[in-house]
């Protein structure tokens, strides 16, 4: 498990933009979104998108503070530039990617 920990950390200080996507199968809310938001990634191709069932990874939940889901983080160079838990539009997130990704 700590193993995974580490390459998921890797994976999030070393991809440029990552919107990293933390969720639980029985989440109601999550299975909706899911779909939505990597149809909307589709247009960010320098976005990276990365699925986490937090239930599995209490290490990340721990280090991230993740309380609720879905939530999701973008991370660009390896920071935090903006969280969303619960309850969101689209629109939200689709602006932040926008400015997320124009100096990549």
């Amino acid at each position: 498990m700590s193993n995974d920990f580490e390459s998921i950390l890797k994976k999030i200080n070393e991809t440029p933009a990552l919107l990293l996507y933390c969720s639980f199968p029985d989440c109601q809310v999550c299975k909706t979104l899911r779909p939505k938001v990597e149809n909307l990634l589709i247009s960010y191709p320098a976005v990276n998108f990365l699925y986490l069932n937090i239930e599995e990874y209490p290490l990340i939940k721990g280090q991230y503070l993740v309380f609720t889901v879905p939530t999701l983080i973008v991370f660009v160079l390896g920071k935090e530039v903006k969280r969303f838990s619960r309850f969101f539009s689209l629109d939200e997130l689709k602006e932040i990617l926008e400015r997320s990704v124009q100096n990549l």
